[in-house]
């Protein structure tokens, strides 16, 4: 009897589908059947399926089901893998999929090793993404507000004659606007109401974040980070999120293609070609980087906002948060002298902002490391 099994789950909101892959190269594949996604159902399977003192190797999609699962499998002594759904190998001319083929891959790939596993965050980790994750559905949804308002006021030929949106003038702007008939002018301040309430919203989040991270195992990180220049507390909190322990992480170019920002490349032969980011990974914390990356356009110095969150780091971190503003302004003034256009100027100092974030992170650990 083989004394190690791979079990491939497809994991769905009422049911796992398992499949069962026998230890060795040629070994039988096969699938197992469902289970009901409970801790009961899941708990009596690893007990099943161990008999024997057999090891099990545990595998399913990262997901919108979290990972439950793997912290239940784990406790119970097995091994278990959160599989990136992106890195699976997929046969291009494979036009049937079902859960069970889904498990039986799964199984079959995990056998062979070749799955990528992702990082799984703990408990105290992944409550603090949920908030940053929160903080993203607010933004948005604020947006969402802005946009409304202003379209509905567009449509009824009024523009704001300002230069910036959405400040104490725009504001008073918008309190002087009237509509003849009552209807028109219940849609507007319906719609004024939702741009405030977003507003106060977002900003509910931030002050929560803010309170949250000094407690956080990453709240040492946090704080190395802001030294650097454009990397406020909310910025290093939702790139951590995504991260963890930026020591996990063998080179900062690995840091980088982790959140999409290296140049994607289809070569064959003697033909070389490269094109743009990848944009693999988290979409927020890829935008919220280019956002910090724009603060670079300007002479390097510590400003009086800055003066604070610099000198209350370490010396080490001091030098590096200096010598990424030397490196990355004089990159930005290079790149946009030699007539690049500016997103990509933008993006290419994004990446390297990465590389500093790396850098500190390899001196500054988290609390509980």
């Amino acid at each position: 009897m083989s004394h190690t099994l791979f079990v491939g789950l497809d994991v769905h909101k009422e049911k796992i589908v398992v499949a069962i892959a026998e230890e060795g190269r040629s070994a039988d594949v096969r699938g197992y059947g469902s289970i009901d996604n409970t801790p009961a159902a899941l708990d009596k399977l690893i007990k099943k399926l161990g008999e024997g003192g057999r090891s099990l190797h545990f595998c399913y999609e990262a997901g919108c089901c979290g990972y439950g699962v793997h912290r239940q499998i784990v406790d119970s002594g097995q091994y278990c893998d959160v599989i990136a759904p992106s890195r699976i190998p997929r046969p291009t001319g494979d036009r049937v999929k079902t859960d069970r083929r889904d498990a039986i891959m799964l199984a079959k790939l995990h056998r062979a090793g070749e799955l990528t596993a992702v990082w799984v965050p703990d408990q105290d980790h992944e409550a603090m993404r949920d908030l940053i994750r929160s903080r993203m559905a607010a933004t948005m949804q604020r947006q969402t507000a802005r946009q409304q308002l202003l379209a509905f006021l567009l449509r009824h030929g009024r523009s704001y004659p300002g230069i910036k949106t959405w400040g104490r003038s725009h504001y008073l702007w918008l309190s002087d606007q009237k509509f003849e008939r009552p209807a028109q002018q219940a849609v507007f301040q319906d719609y004024v109401n939702a741009v405030r309430d977003g507003e106060d919203r977002v900003k509910r989040i931030e002050q929560e974040i803010e309170e949250q991270v000094p407690s956080w195992s990453m709240g040492p990180v946090v704080k190395a980070l802001c030294s650097l220049r454009g990397v406020s507390t909310l910025v290093a909190a939702t790139v951590l999120s995504a991260t963890g322990d930026l020591g996990r992480f063998e080179c900062p170019q690995q840091l980088m293609s982790y959140f999409g920002l290296v140049p994607s490349e289809r070569s064959s032969g003697g033909s070389v070609r490269r094109g743009g980011i990848t944009k693999c990974g988290n979409n927020e914390v890829r935008r919220i980087l280019i956002q910090s990356a724009w603060c670079y356009r300007y002479t390097a110095r510590v400003s009086r906002y800055k003066a604070d969150a610099f000198a209350a780091n370490s010396s080490t971190v001091r030098q590096i948060a200096w010598k990424a503003q030397l490196r990355l302004t004089k990159r930005y003034r290079a790149l946009a002298t030699r007539g690049k256009p500016i997103q990509v100027v933008i993006t290419a100092i994004a990446r390297e902002l990465l590389a500093f974030m790396w850098a500190i992170g390899q001196v500054e650990k988290p609390a509980n490391a």
